[in-house]
C-alpha cells in the first residue's frame, strides 16, 4: 500500500509539473511573439548570417577537410540558431522579467525555482529546435547536404547545445542590469562561439593548437557533434571528449545560476 501511494504521489507530481510548465510556457510564449525585435532576430538572423560568409568558403578548400559548401552552412546555420534564438533571446527575457517583478511573484507561487526557469526558456529552446530541424531538412534539399553520416550525433549536438545556451542565457542575466543592455552583455559569448566555436567557418580549417584550445569553448562540442553527425568524421574518442566537455559546461553553468542568479530588481 505504502509503495502504491508512493507511485500514485510520484505520478500527481510530475503531471502537476508538467501542468506549471506548460502554463509557463504558453504566457512566455505570448509575452516572446509581443517583443517584433526578438523574434526577427530569432527567426531571421540564422538564416541570413551563414549566407553572409558564402563568398569566403569558396577560398576555404572544403573539401580537402571532408566538408562541403552545404554541410557548412547548415552548420553556421544551427549554430547561430542556438546563440540568437535561444541564448539572447532568453538573456533578454530572463532580465525583462526579473526587473518587471515577474519573477519575483512567481516565486510567491507553487513554482519552484527550476520550474520558473525551466518554464521561461521552454518557447525559446523549442524555437531552437524546430528551427535547426527545418533548417536540416531545407539544406538537405537545397544546398545538397546529402544523408547524414552518422545521424546518432545530430541529437546530442542539438541537446547539448540547447542545454548549454540556456543554461549560459540563465548566468548571463545574472549580471545583467537591464533588459536594454542584454544584448551588450551577451555579445562576448556570441563572438568568442561565432568565432572560436566552428560556426561562422568550420574549426577543422583552424591550426591544430587553436583548435585544440576553441574545442574547450562552451559551444564547441554542440557544433563538432552536429556537423560530425552529417560528415561521420566524429572517433569514439572525440565524441566522448565533446560529450564530456558539453557536461562540463552546463554543470558548472547550472551551479553558478543556483549559487549567484538574480531574483530581485538590480536597482
Amino acid at each position: 500500500m505504502a509503495v502504491g501511494s508512493g507511485e500514485v504521489v510520484g505520478k500527481a507530481g510530475w503531471a502537476g509539473t508538467r501542468r506549471r510548465l506548460g502554463a509557463l510556457g504558453r504566457g512566455e510564449l505570448a509575452l516572446l511573439g509581443r517583443n517584433r525585435g526578438v523574434v526577427f532576430t530569432a527567426l531571421v538572423v540564422p538564416l541570413v548570417l551563414p549566407f553572409s560568409v558564402r563568398p569566403a568558403l569558396d577560398g576555404m578548400h572544403l573539401e580537402r577537410h571532408g566538408l562541403n559548401v552545404g554541410t557548412t552552412l547548415l552548420t553556421a546555420a544551427v549554430g547561430y540558431s542556438f546563440l540568437f534564438a535561444v541564448y539572447t533571446s532568453l538573456v533578454s527575457a530572463y532580465v525583462a522579467r526579473r526587473e518587471e517583478l515577474v519573477l519575483k511573484r512567481l516565486r510567491t507561487g507553487e513554482l519552484s525555482d527550476p520550474e520558473i526557469l525551466t518554464g521561461t526558456a521552454l518557447p525559446a529552446v523549442l524555437l531552437g529546435l524546430a528551427q535547426a530541424l527545418v533548417l536540416c531538412v531545407a539544406c538537405a534539399v537545397l544546398l545538397d547536404t546529402g544523408a547524414p553520416r552518422a545521424p546518432y550525433l545530430i541529437l546530442p549536438g542539438l541537446v547539448t547545445g540547447l542545454a548549454t545556451t540556456a543554461a549560459l542565457a540563465a548566468l548571463t542575466a545574472s549580471w545583467t542590469r537591464t533588459a536594454e543592455s542584454a544584448q551588450v552583455t551577451a555579445l562576448p559569448l556570441v563572438f568568442v562561439s561565432m568565432i572560436g566555436s566552428g560556426i561562422a567557418f568550420p574549426a577543422e580549417i583552424m591550426p591544430g593548437r587553436l583548435a585544440s584550445v576553441c574545442e574547450l569553448l562552451p559551444l564547441s562540442p554542440a557544433v563538432r557533434l552536429f556537423r560530425g553527425g552529417w560528415t561521420g568524421q566524429l572517433s569514439g574518442y572525440e565524441v566522448l571528449g565533446a560529450l564530456a566537455t558539453a557536461l562540463a559546461w552546463t554543470v558548472v553553468a547550472v551551479f553558478a545560476v543556483r549559487r549567484w542568479f538574480r531574483w530581485e530588481p538590480r536597482r
